[in-house]
């Protein structure tokens, strides 16, 4: 890892290969936190390549432990968190939404890093069980229509590097894999990333696989559709950009969807919002995510996907899509 560490810091770039053989070395345990810590820093500094990304997506696929939905086309949104904008968990709630809606979601996520409360956080939270236990995914899928796929449990390297990244609290290059190494691996992801040069990155990744993909990013910072300004979006055959107009929607301003300033606070939101309680805005901007996950899915217009998604809100589908994994998880 020295050698590693001093050609990183030379401005060197590792292979793909190389970058792969780090990756599974720091799963097996062959390095110290504080290499670890090094290594992770180093990728704060300067730009990660595409090679590197892919080198380090394929050392996680292939250690994960894998979770077969094969039978199912599933959908996965997740983000890459690491914005900074302390949103509520708004692509958990547009999640659920999706399910609500008659999708599959296979919903792959963390406990917060850089944010206050993350997915698995709030999860938790509202007594779901995080769990690696294929019988359970399995019911969850079936009678939810979605599971939860905590990181940690199916990633031994990600477990491993998880208290350095606590303890670091900023985002590092684990944020810009989580939503690329679902273990479920997905045929449909919705996946939101923080920068405009991750997602280039991401859509150059992508286009060689077989996913039906959609990447999403916020022009003003954001890892998802915040409604507050316009967002870039870039699938297998089409590049747009969307605004609050593009779902007959007002804009948003950035307090109207602040999250809690605790983990009990964020699941207080969360279940206000799944209630249909929410404020309009808070309803309307993971309304917003959910149409374009259901669009992405359904291969039909975001309008379409909009309805879809205020039916399965209003009607209490996506609540009723909590309760049932609430009970499964007892």
């Amino acid at each position: 890892m020295k050698n590693i560490i001093n050609r990183l810091i030379r401005q060197e770039i590792l292979s793909k290969e190389e970058a792969k053989n780090v990756l599974i070395n720091i799963s097996s345990g062959h390095y110290n936190a504080s290499q670890i810590a090094a290594f992770l820093t180093v990728y704060m500094i300067r730009s990660i390549t595409i090679d590197e990304l892919a080198g380090f997506r394929e050392a996680l696929l292939e250690l994960c432990l894998p979770v077969d939905f094969s039978a199912y086309s599933t959908i996965d949104l997740c983000g890459t968190g690491g914005d900074g904008k302390n949103t509520f968990n708004i692509s958990t709630l547009a999640s659920f939404i999706t399910a609500g809606a008659g999708i599959k979601v296979a919903k792959h996520g963390n406990y917060g890093v850089s944010s206050i409360s993350g997915s698995s956080n709030v999860m938790e939270s509202l007594g779901i069980k995080l769990s690696a236990d294929n019988n359970f995914l399995q019911r969850s899928i079936d009678y939810a229509n979605i599971a939860i796929l905590h990181a940690p449990l199916f990633h031994p390297a990600m477990k491993n590097v998880g208290p350095i990244r606590k303890e670091l609290g900023v985002k590092t290059f684990f944020n810009m894999l989580g939503p690329m190494v679902n273990p479920s691996f997905p045929k449909n992801q919705m996946v939101g990333v923080f920068s405009l040069e991750l997602a280039r990155m991401y859509s150059y990744l992508y286009q060689n696989t077989d996913t039906n993909f959609c990447i999403l990013h916020g022009l003003d910072g954001f890892d998802e559709i915040s409604l507050t300004d316009e967002t870039k979006i870039i699938s297998k055959t089409t590049e747009a950009i969307l605004n609050a107009d593009s779902f007959n929607l007002a804009p948003l301003s950035l307090h109207q969807i602040k999250g809690g300033e605790t983990i009990e606070e964020s699941a207080a939101i969360f279940y206000t919002i799944i209630s249909g309680k929410g404020t309009q805005a808070q309803s309307n901007v993971v309304l917003a995510n959910a149409a374009l996950a259901i669009a992405t899915l359904e291969k039909t217009n975001l309008l379409d996907g909009l309805e879809k998604a205020k039916e399965s809100l209003f009607s209490g589908k996506a609540l009723q899509k909590l309760t049932k994994l609430q009970d499964l998880s007892k």
